[in-house]
């Protein structure tokens, strides 16, 4: 239980500072319109100023992170040498985690909040990610890939580039996207879905994460969640190249 509440503690010290948060009415709009419920936030890396919807669970909820823990997952594979390449994109069918490698690494990460205990027992080294053993914050997980975007995670900076390309996504004069997904059941039964990741306009970057949940959801559910969150971009003004 040390490690729990030691972790707790790391999570909270390398979350997002907030210097200017605002409660954007039109995300607002967006959610209520197409039925969503759940957080969206987006930072300007260069002011430090936060966009919000639903501060409260952006900030205080935490979920389990399901298939966006391969950023994670990702790079404790190439670090400890189980992965030595990457597919294009990274995606949740990376090789399990060797138990001793994992928990070592996850110390030093200070992702999310776990019990050691529960989380690193055999049967569960290649699934934690996706049974609630672990839990995260949306305000972690924007923490987790804009320190990933500047190299600045506690892994080889060769590695983060590799992973940071692997979530690549959308390329050309205008902008660049990258992000992961994930979608997972809570212990109710209520499906969580995830989005982060960032978007670059004349090379000033912006980081992202859109967090959903929902009683039932469609089989194409992330995909439908992309669309969201690429929606709601737009209406903060991207995708046209003047940011």
């Amino acid at each position: 239980m040390r490690n729990f509440f030691f972790l707790i503690i790391i999570l909270l010290v390398s979350a997002c500072t907030f210097n200017t948060v605002e409660q954007d009415s039109k995300i607002e709009t967006y959610f209520r319109e197409n039925n969503l419920n759940g957080s969206f936030a987006i930072m300007d890396n260069g002011t430090g100023r936060f966009s919000v919807h639903n501060l409260k669970r952006f900030r205080d909820s935490s979920y389990l992170p399901a298939g966006t823990f391969a950023v994670v997952q990702a790079l404790i594979g190439l670090q400890t040498g189980q992965i030595t390449g990457l597919p294009a994109v990274v995606t949740d069918s990376l090789p399990a985690l060797e138990k001793n490698g994992a928990q070592a690494w996850m110390d030093s990460l200070g992702y999310g909040a776990r019990n050691d205990n529960e989380l690193f027992k055999i049967n569960k080294v290649d699934s934690f990610w996706m049974d609630n053993s672990l839990k995260v914050t949306p305000d972690a997980q924007l923490g987790l890939i804009k320190q990933l975007y500047f190299g600045q995670l506690p892994f080889f900076k060769v590695y983060q580039e590799m992973v940071k390309k692997g979530l690549s996504k959308e390329e050309n004069t205008l902008y660049r996207l990258g992000y992961t997904t994930g979608v997972g059941t809570e212990p109710g039964g209520n499906q969580i879905g995830w989005v982060l990741g960032w978007i670059e306009e004349n090379n000033h970057a912006y980081f992202f994460v859109l967090n959903c949940e929902s009683v039932t959801a469609e089989e194409n559910w992330s995909a439908q969640l992309v669309e969201h969150a690429k929606n709601i971009l737009k209406g903060q003004g991207f995708f046209e190249g003047n940011r």
